[in-house]
């Protein structure tokens, strides 16, 4: 997800059809230029070497949305168009090969593998949800910046089932500095829920407190791509540092 203000102006995108290493290329409709999804920069056109500012995304069940936010904004699904919202177009992908995909593949991870993805600086790293769904927590220095890697079960996968509610579950993450009013604060996964080691505060998805001493604290989110498959992260950041578990 991305700021679509570039330069002082209000950018409208659409999608322009084409696909690089079966990454979407969007266009804006002022310039026209083309821009790659992945990283946000503009690859053709006037705008050529423009980044969009990425913002903070977690891509989480409905249930985990609501509860935290049952004021939050919903998107209508009465458009004019008679979309099949809630439908899977490419049932199993999850599962196989990435068709469509031409480009170098990285053999630390099989090439469908779902992980969440960040970059600070040139450093990138990449955990895979197989590692997040035993662990919990991971905590890693990237780039000298501290992060708090969650993983909760409970969100099913888009790309699995014909009826994306059938999915099956592959949990999701949030990416956090662990960093709160000038204290480091560890946690760990415990009983089904994420605590901080410092107060036993419990912590949400969204990187809220929800009890303990802490409670209606907020952590600071860090810009991710969580459920990212691992054959497009590596053919546009090859050199990642991979995390494979304690």
């Amino acid at each position: 997800m991305y700021r679509r203000t570039v330069d002082g102006t209000v950018l409208d995108f659409g999608t322009s059809g084409n696909l690089r290493f079966s990454n979407l290329i969007m266009y804006d409709r002022q310039t026209e230029s083309w821009w790659q999804e992945f990283g946000g920069e503009a690859i053709v056109g006037d705008l050529v070497g423009k980044k969009l500012e990425q913002l903070y995304l977690s891509i989480v069940s409905w249930k985990d949305f609501k509860e935290t936010f049952p004021m939050g904004k919903v998107l209508s699904k009465d458009t004019g168009n008679p979309r099949p919202y809630g439908q899977n177009p490419y049932v199993g992908y999850d599962l196989g090969d990435p068709f469509l995909f031409s480009g170098s593949e990285d053999s630390r991870l099989q090439l469908i593998e779902r992980v969440v993805a960040v970059t600070i600086g040139k450093d990138a790293l990449a955990v895979p949800f197989r590692v997040l769904e035993k662990e919990g927590v991971v905590h890693y220095n990237l780039g000298g910046r501290d992060l708090a890697i969650f993983f909760k079960k409970g969100t099913a996968s888009s790309l699995d089932a014909r009826a994306i509610a059938e999915g099956r579950d592959v949990g999701a993450t949030g990416v956090f500095d662990p960093i709160l009013d000038g204290d480091r604060l560890t946690f760990v996964a415990d009983g089904g829920q994420i605590v901080d080691e410092q107060t036993g505060s419990a912590w949400n998805l969204f990187g809220h407190a929800t009890s303990g001493p802490l409670a209606g604290e907020q952590l600071t989110p860090i810009p991710n791509r969580g459920s990212q498959f691992w054959f497009s992260w590596a053919v546009f950041k090859p050199d990642t540092e991979v995390y494979l578990g304690k």
